[in-house]
């Protein structure tokens, strides 16, 4: 399988030019994909994307999991361009806002407030705020196997790439372990008073384990902190009022992004009243400057939201993205271990939150092997640095991805029997996002 992308090796050149790292986002740069083989996208439908070469792929991971409908859904469109024609912003709040606070927590019932950003990382920090005012404490407890929770210093500091950050501030962000209360526990203990938070997505690849956010929530209480839930990803993806509505226990304050616009840029900071209500103006304290931002409120995105929100309640999209998964998960299983590689080829996570690790000869995460494995999949027309699916796939398209990953796996296998993967590398390795130096 062969694939030429010159205009889009000409527009990423155009792009480093321009824009620090050729992306505005860093899991959108070349270096997360071979050399000479990351294309630039020209437009999308449905689940498929074509280049500025005129290359089509079918689309995994869509815009980061956002477009978890599929690109240029019908209805979507429609709701944001009929908003559009009305007028984006004014000096005073639209109605839309009022639409789709009501919508939202018509979905996510769990809240009682809702309040709308323009992406995940102010929201996050918003509810990291509002902990820190709610209990006069300074200490934000993350979960140090989630991978991301903010652009912002509390979070960053904490990273490989905490440059331009002063240790006085990271030393104000301390970690625990998923699933582990006793853990959790001590560093509450050791702590006494003041830890402000518990940040954490509910669920990522693991299920958590029996009373585990049920036994957070008590510490939570007993500890007198704020339970956050991260429902970036799993709003909408593990069902329609997130995990906190699959799994049955309810945070002070959760976020949501990502699929609640489709691709439109709206994310949505919700939790209890007696905390939100502290950054409102109905509150007798101190005030919190909460989220205060010129597009928060935007109608076309808004619309687009309620839009999204209504496709999912009404045709059961959590429960298709579901399907779609197990069909996908199944038939790379099956061809991995036809190939001799299903110890190597591995995937995991929720059906509807694919990932895949890519592992050497010793079972090891391997960049040289996902390398590998991302060439073949670009070139035969698979874009998928993960394997998260959107409904607007269809089940073809799964069969096809799977035909795709077999004829990976066979080269996979090659490069495992000559105990050296680089002959197929095409070039530098992918590199993780995360990392000190270039």
């Amino acid at each position: 399988m062969t694939r030429q992308l010159p205009k889009s090796m000409r527009a990423n050149e155009r792009l480093h030019a321009m824009i620090p790292g050729g992306a505005h986002t860093y899991a959108k740069g070349d270096d997360q994909y071979p050399e000479n083989l990351a294309p630039v996208i020209s437009h999308g439908r449905g689940a498929h994307v074509w280049d500025v070469d005129g290359n089509s792929y079918i689309e995994y991971g869509s815009g980061l999991r956002a477009v978890s409908l599929g690109h240029v859904h019908p209805r979507v469109s429609e709701a944001a361009h009929r908003e559009i024609d009305r007028g984006a912003n004014f000096a005073r709040p639209s109605i839309v806002e009022e639409r789709a606070a009501a919508k939202f927590l018509e979905t996510v019932p769990t809240a009682e407030m809702v309040k709308f950003a323009k992406n995940g990382s102010d929201a996050t920090t918003a509810a990291v705020k509002l902990a820190r005012a709610a209990t006069g404490r300074p200490l934000v407890a993350i979960c140090g196997d989630h991978a991301f929770f903010s652009i912002d210093d509390w979070f960053i500091g904490t990273t490989a790439m905490s440059s331009g950050i002063p240790d006085e501030i990271t030393g104000l962000t301390v970690s625990f372990p998923y699933g582990d209360l006793p853990a959790t526990e001590r560093l509450l203990r050791e702590n006494a008073g003041r830890v402000a938070c518990l940040v954490l997505e509910a669920s990522t690849q693991l299920e958590p384990p029996a009373g585990y956010l049920v036994g957070l929530r008590e510490l939570a209480d007993r500890y007198g902190c704020v339970l956050i839930f991260d429902e970036m990803i799993t709003g909408f993806r593990w069902s329609e009022a997130g995990a906190q509505g699959l799994y049955g226990v309810t945070p002070d304050l959760s976020t949501f992004g990502k699929a609640l616009g489709n691709g439109f840029a709206v994310a949505a900071l919700a939790g209890k009243r007696e905390l939100m209500e502290l950054g409102g103006l109905r509150t007798g304290g101190d005030r919190v400057f909460l989220l205060s931002t010129t597009h928060g409120a935007e109608t076309h995105s808004l619309a687009a939201a309620i839009a999204v929100m209504e496709t999912y309640t009404e045709e059961g999209i959590a429960a298709r993205l579901h399907a779609l998964g197990d069909r996908l998960a199944a038939g790379v299983r099956e061809v991995a271990a036809s190939a001799g590689v299903g110890e190597h080829v591995v995937v995991r996570g929720r059906a509807s939150n694919l990932v895949f690790a890519t592992l050497d000869a010793d079972k090891k995460p391997s960049q040289d092997y996902r390398t590998l494995f991302l060439r073949q999949l670009v070139t035969g027309g698979v874009l998928g640095p993960s394997f998260v699916v959107s409904s607007a796939l269809s089940e073809e398209d799964i069969d096809r991805t799977v035909e795709v990953v077999s004829q990976a796996c066979l080269v996979y296998r090659k490069a495992l029997d000559a105990d050296d993967p680089a002959p197929w590398l095409g070039g530098r390795p992918v590199k993780p996002v995360f990392r000190r130096r270039v």
